[in-house]
């Protein structure tokens, strides 16, 4: 039995899936068959065919109103019977209990949105009841459009979050106009239609090839769109905090943090999660951002703002599969996007809970920066290693991840212990082969000119070499000290 992790952060609504952190769960990998899978299902007298379809989303005005009745306000009992109570011009018996259930179905999860309200209403057999019973005198008699405003979850109403709570005032927060907002955030994908570069599109894209054979996306937003994203990141993002296992894109922590709680260990086991970024989908930054209190009309919005949907067009001239078009071209949270590193740590709170957890349950330290993943121990721990790493694979996928398990791990003494390309052996130091190179690199530089040796084309080859000699320097002082002393002795026209 091993712990999962921390207290609960946020509510099953807001997209983030798994087991509650803290509960104690026995973890187990199986492969389960097709006809299994329906048995666990079905019961012994049923099929797939016999059983009666789930309700279907009443398309009712009498329910669509009262579902907004329900959202329109306080979520408190009297609240919401009054605002029913309006709407329907008559203060009905079972208003109290309907309230009540609703209460029940969505305490201390996302703030709800309008289609889950009218799905509850409709599987509601209090008032399925009800509405038959007074059929005839059932009406909605006034349309309750009182104005939105914030109901963050109880962990969220620390957060010093910007408060909006129209589009009137997230289009003025942002500087835009209502027609532009609603051309930003393209709830209908529109521009994903046209062509990959031009006016109408939002981003710049460029793909990068991988060691391993796979590709990398990078989409940059373009001016206007960028400075909105900065915009929430600063007002909103920013505010949310994030875990202490979490080092990556955090103010005051680095790669060097990352990879200090694993120095001198007897073994540290490295893992990645596969396509991290893309992985966020558009409907799950639009439940964290309902977790923070946003009505869904802001938060849908919000979510358009910081995701994107790539066009199949981008991928001319490389030879992709036909599973990462697809993972790219629905609304993801774009690598290149200000807001991306921000959101992508808030949602995957729950995942570093729990894996901080598991790694404490084991004796080990667990640390996170951005994909890549790092515990450590001592030999007890080392002892068990393998069988630990299956749990942390079980955990990434019950949290919507999938780790890459080509670029798994297990670095014992005996070996190079490499985070983040640090080595983390005795103390943390750069790679002895990549100092070699960088230094092989600049001696070349002052003897055959810098233009000799910029053979990958960087547009800005001195500020390039000069952020490696910077990265060194903050790793290794003497080392950093070395190199700067050669840099400086390079001839630039």
């Amino acid at each position: 039995m091993l712990q999962a992790g921390c207290g609960r952060a946020f509510g099953p609504g807001c997209g983030l899936s798994g087991v509650t952190p803290g509960e104690l769960e026995e973890l187990e990998i199986r492969r389960v068959s097709g006809p299994a899978r329906c048995a666990d299902v079905n019961t012994q007298s049923e099929t797939r065919w016999s059983k009666p379809l789930p309700p279907r989303p009443s398309n009712s005005p009498l329910v669509q109103m009262l579902a907004r009745a329900l959202l329109a306000g306080e979520p408190t009992v009297e609240a919401i019977q009054e605002r029913c109570a309006r709407t329907l011009g008559h203060n009905w018996r079972w208003l109290g209990p309907l309230a009540r259930r609703y209460l029940k179905e969505f305490a201390g999860q996302t703030r709800p949105r309008l289609r889950d309200v009218v799905d509850f209403l409709v599987r509601d057999r209090g008032f399925a009841q009800a509405r038959w019973a007074h059929r005839d005198k059932l009406r909605v008699v006034e349309w309750i459009a009182e104005p939105q405003q914030m109901l963050p979850v109880a962990a969220a109403k620390r957060w010093s979050v910007t408060a909006i709570a129209t589009l009137g005032a997230l289009g003025e927060w942002l500087g835009v106009e209502a027609s532009e907002l609603e051309w930003f955030a393209d709830l209908k994908g529109l521009t994903g239609r046209t062509g990959v570069s031009g006016p109408l599109r939002h981003y710049s894209y460029r793909v990068l090839a991988k060691a391993g054979g796979s590709v990398r996306l990078i989409e940059a937003p373009k001016g206007r769109l960028k400075q909105m994203q900065r915009r929430i990141l600063a007002g909103i993002l920013e505010q949310v905090p994030v875990h202490d296992a979490v080092h990556g894109f955090v103010k005051g922590r680095s790669i060097q943090t990352f990879a200090a709680p694993h120095v001198g260990r007897h073994v540290v086991l490295r893992m990645d999660l596969r396509d991290f970024f893309p992985s966020f989908r558009a409907a799950r930054v639009a439940a964290f951002f309902r977790t923070m209190g946003y009505p869904e009309s802001v938060a849908e919005r919000l979510a358009s703002i910081c995701t994107n949907a790539a066009p199949l067009g981008v991928w001319a001239g490389h030879p992709v599969d036909w599973e990462t078009r697809q993972m790219y071209r629905r609304a993801h949270l774009p690598q290149g996007a200000p807001t991306s590193p921000a959101l992508a740590n808030a949602m995957a709170y729950r995942l570093d809970c729990r894996l901080s957890g598991l790694a404490r349950a084991a004796g080990a330290a667990y640390t996170r920066y951005a994909d890549d993943l790092a515990f450590s121990g001592d030999a007890e721990f080392a002892r068990s290693v393998a069988r630990f790493l299956v749990h942390v694979m079980a955990v990434a996928l019950e949290e919507d991840f999938e780790v890459h398990a080509r670029k798994t791990r297990v670095q014992r003494q005996g070996v190079r212990q490499r985070l983040a390309g640090l080595v983390v052996n005795e103390h943390v130091n750069v790679a002895r082969d990549d100092f070699d190179r960088l230094k092989a690199l600049l001696t070349n530089c002052v003897r055959l000119g810098p233009e000799s040796q910029n053979r990958e084309g960087h547009t800005a080859f001195r500020e390039h070499l000069r952020g490696r000699v910077g990265f060194v320097e903050s790793v290794n002082a003497v080392r950093g000290k070395k190199l700067r002393g050669i840099f400086e002795r390079i001839v630039w026209e």
